[in-house]
């Protein structure tokens, strides 16, 4: 499992010239961003689903089904983290991306 909680969880004013200045272009930058942030909420689902799976029943009957304090732990530990978004751009403003250009073989990191 991945150590996302070390994010500050809450909205971060940016400075657009700081987002920028990574990739040459703010919107290049959104661009990066934006698919580091779909990787991270695809990863973090299919993390939960295999723990969530560990618990799921066969049973169909609502008389039969219970509340599981591990399945509700589970949950609200996935729902505190921070957003996929906020990983990404800490992740892009940190320098530990690494992306490709359009048309190009040249390999483009961080800072």
């Amino acid at each position: 499992m991945n150590n996302y909680s070390q994010y500050p969880p809450s909205i971060i004013t940016r400075n657009a010239n700081d987002i920028s200045a990574n990739s040459g272009n703010l919107y290049r930058s959104v661009a990066i961003v934006s698919k580091r942030a779909r990787q991270i909420a695809a990863n973090l689902k299919e993390e939960l689903n295999n723990k969530l799976a560990e618990f799921a029943s066969t049973v169909d009957n609502l008389e039969e089904v219970f509340e599981n304090r591990e399945q509700i732990e589970i949950s609200r530990f996935y729902e505190r983290l921070p957003k996929p978004t906020s990983i990404a751009m800490e992740e892009f403003l940190e320098g530990q991306l690494t992306w490709h250009a359009p048309g190009s073989d040249t390999e483009y990191h961080g800072f």
